[in-house]
């Protein structure tokens, strides 16, 4: 389907699929098995001006558009869902500091990243704070020109290679959701350390720790936006960020249909190719049809955001990282089908992909917690016209 993108955001494309290609696609089962993190992978992406695709240009970026973002994550995760990560995790890092940072922030910080010098990291999950996470427990007490964090942060993604954290803490915890803060964490501040690194089922080129803050103390420069606003920031950014995912999950899902198709040609039984088999027709079809429907969803979504930027897009983003997900975890699954017995095992990519595409049903909201977004909006957009 023709999507009509303009020459610069092909030229974007036909980098991304460069570097997938060439430098992921050769070394994507060795970072799967290592789970070392992919620093020769983020130095292509930084050479190909790739890193920033999503940062305004004034900060060194490729234009600051969300679509931007989704079109290169969609190509590498065609080949691999855990690499890309790198890019895609320092965008939901980021994404605070572009939606509530001073301009002294974004000069700081954006440029850094936008060249791939520096990687970030989002702060928010805790344990006992996960879909909920106005239960966090981390805290930012005032003292004098600086803030003291305490607290621990778990399964964030990019953690110890990252250099930038947009971390949230309770600077009045008895104001609820409402005392939220939010602020920017520099990597080797005193007393901020990194906790264990998580043994993942799938996405294991991406690194995944602790974030531990023991009185770190924070200049108070760092808060982002205004103390107490700490929520708003972190709602807008998952709005903003959540196509991100939805992206991995589809070119996770492209990547898997490409592997069926391909194997599906040249797979011989009964004398045959297997694709000549009508059952097996009916699977590619609905795979092809589900992941061309993931991506118009996807695909205008990012746009509609770009198009009116500081409008509240909840409900669009929702349903976009709910159905790409949803879509990447079936046909993912079909794939495993259709190659059968070789399709457990690793030497062959599909089992790799499948396991890839669960957490993107998980993180950054699981695909319950989408659907309860997606219905709230739904409900609230009822009562507005009455």
């Amino acid at each position: 389907m023709d999507y009509f993108l303009s020459d610069e955001e092909k030229m974007m494309v036909e980098l991304a699929r460069k570097i997938a290609q060439e430098k992921i696609k050769p070394v994507r089962e060795h970072y799967d098995e290592t789970e070392e993190f992919p620093w020769p992978i983020v130095h292509d992406l930084a050479k190909a001006d790739l890193c920033g695709a999503y940062i305004p240009e004034q900060y060194g970026g490729f234009g600051g558009k969300v679509f931007n973002l989704v079109l290169v994550v969609e190509e590498l995760c065609k080949v691999d869902g855990g690499i890309s990560l790198a890019l895609a995790a320092t965008a939901l890092g980021t994404f605070p500091i572009l939606i509530a940072g001073s301009e002294e922030q974004k000069k700081k910080y954006l440029p850094d990243i936008a060249a791939g010098r520096k990687l970030a990291a989002f702060g928010l999950t805790e344990p006992e704070a996960g879909s909920d996470a106005t239960a966090m427990r981390t805290t930012a007490k005032k003292e004098g020109d600086f803030y003291v964090l305490n607290g621990t942060k778990c399964f964030i993604t990019n953690a110890g290679e990252a250099e930038t954290y947009t971390v949230f803490a309770k600077t009045n915890p008895e104001r609820g959701p409402r005392g939220i803060s939010c602020f920017i964490v520099e990597k080797g501040t005193p007393g901020f350390e990194f906790g264990k690194k998580e043994k993942k089922m799938g996405i294991r080129a991406s690194v995944t720790r602790e974030l531990i803050f023991n009185n770190c103390m924070i200049p108070k420069e760092n808060l982002l936006g205004k103390e107490g606003h700490g929520l708003m920031v972190a709602q807008a950014t998952l709005d903003t960020s959540r196509p991100g995912v939805a992206a991995q999950a589809l070119g996770i899902a492209a990547g898997a249909l490409e592997e069926a198709i391909s194997y599906a040609r040249t797979r011989v039984q009964f004398g045959q190719s297997i694709s000549s088999f009508q059952a097996i027709q009916h699977m590619l079809a609905d795979m092809a049809t589900e992941v061309e429907a993931a991506r118009c969803l996807l695909y205008q979504t990012a746009r509609m955001m770009d198009a009116n930027p500081g409008k509240r897009t909840t409900k669009e983003s929702a349903m976009s990282k709910l159905y790409c997900s949803e879509v990447a975890m079936r046909v993912t699954t079909n794939a495993v089908q259709i190659l059968g017995g070789y399709g457990y095992i690793r030497e062959y990519p599909v089992e790799k992909m499948m396991r890839d595409a669960k957490i993107t049903q998980i993180y950054e909201g699981t695909s319950q917690i989408q659907r309860n977004e997606i219905a709230l909006q739904l409900i609230k957009e009822s009562a507005a016209k009455k």
